[in-house]
Order: structure tokens, then sequence, then C-alpha cells
């Protein structure tokens, strides 16, 4: 009976990082079809979102199931806890790559305004924050989920910087009104993937280290 909850736990934690690695494409083909203009790419992405909800049916069924059947307790408890919560996360990860590349038709003549925004490096940055905080899960490191935390007030500040050179471009030339307001779009969704990166963080901490650091980074 313990062999088999052992493999039960370890097929959940595989099925995570299964999650991960989908999200993780989802991210990285968004990015591409949007600074490339490649609207067959940001199609591909919208299309395959099916996988990542279907996936997120599948991983909050798991845990259900054990949590019925096999009553954990302990750290147990803990990472199917924090399982939950990362599963959740992932999905809208998925949500913000697939809001991503809804944008790429929109910018798909403006890419030369579109990359020297910014934009693209407040993505790269939280792009890392979010494969950071799978490899803290995969490796129980809680001190890379604290960096990663950590990170988010670059995002943010980022984001605000971004922000006003948008707005002031968009006041200098009209014909940049249309582009931008799209882009002061991608801006919130960028800063909502450092979020969920960082809530990823936060559970990883609280399955390592059993700290809730939500609303609370002093305790890290």
């Amino acid at each position: 009976m313990e062999r088999h909850f052992e493999r039960e736990l370890d097929d959940l934690k595989r099925h995570l990082v299964e999650m991960g690695a989908l999200v993780d494409r989802q991210l990285d083909d968004a990015c591409e079809a949007l600074f490339g203009g490649r609207e067959d790419l940001a199609r591909a992405v919208i299309d395959r979102d099916v996988e990542v909800d279907v996936m997120d049916n599948e991983i909050d069924k798991q845990c259900q199931n054990i949590l019925a059947l096999s009553q954990p307790v302990a750290v147990d408890l803990r990472l199917l806890i924090s399982a939950l919560q990362i599963n959740n996360q992932l999905e809208r990860v998925g949500d913000i790559a697939v809001n991503v590349a809804e944008r790429t038709e929109a910018l798909a003549r403006s890419t030369t305004f579109l990359r020297t925004s910014r934009l693209q490096e407040m993505i790269q940055i939280a792009r890392i924050m979010v494969r950071d905080s799978l490899d803290s899960f995969v490796s129980g490191s809680a001190a890379q989920a604290g960096r990663v935390i950590a990170s988010d007030d670059v995002v943010d500040n980022l984001g605000r910087e971004t922000f006003r050179t948008i707005v002031r471009s968009m006041q200098e030339d009209n014909a940049k009104i249309e582009p931008g307001a799209v882009m002061l779009i991608l801006i919130h969704h960028v800063e909502r993937l450092a979020d969920h990166a960082t809530n990823i963080a936060e559970g990883v901490i609280f399955l390592v280290e059993a700290k809730l650091v939500k609303h609370n980074p002093g305790v890290l």
C-alpha cells in the first residue's frame, strides 16, 4: 500500500513537470509569434490550449483521488496542496500564452515599435521567472523560489517604465495609438505572468519549508 502511494505521488510530480513543459513551449511559441509577426504560429498556440486544459483537469482529478483515498499527512499533504496550486497557476500561464498569441495579428505591422518598447525585455524576465519557478519545484530549492519572488518587483518597475514610454510615443505619433493600445494590454498580461511565476514559487516554499510567504515576504 505504501509503495502504491509513493508511486502515485511520483506520477503526480511527473505530470506536473509535463504540464510545465507544455506551458513553457506555449510561452516560447507565443513570444516568437508576437515578435516575429508569425500569425501561423500564433494560431498553433491558440489551438494547442485545449491540451493545457485537458492536462489541468487530469492533474486536479489525480490530486483529488489521492486526497480522498490515501488521506496523506505532513509533507505528502503539503505536496498535494502545492500541486493543486501550481497546476492552477500553470493553467493560467497557458491562458496568458494564448492572450499574447492573440495580439500577434494586431501588431504584425508594428514589430519595430514593439521591439523598441522594452516589452521584449519585460517578457524575457517574466519567462525566466516561470522557468526558474518550475526548476525550483523539480529541485526542491526554496532559495531559487525566493529569487523568483524577488524578481517580481523588477517586472513591475519595468512595466511602469514601459507603460510611460508607450504612452509618450502614442502622444507624439498618432500612427502609434492603435498598436500602442494593444501593447499596453500586453504589459498587463506580462505582469500577470510574473505574478503566476511568483505564486508557483510560493507554493514551492510551502512544500519545502512549510512556510506561508504570500503577503508576508519577511519570512523569506
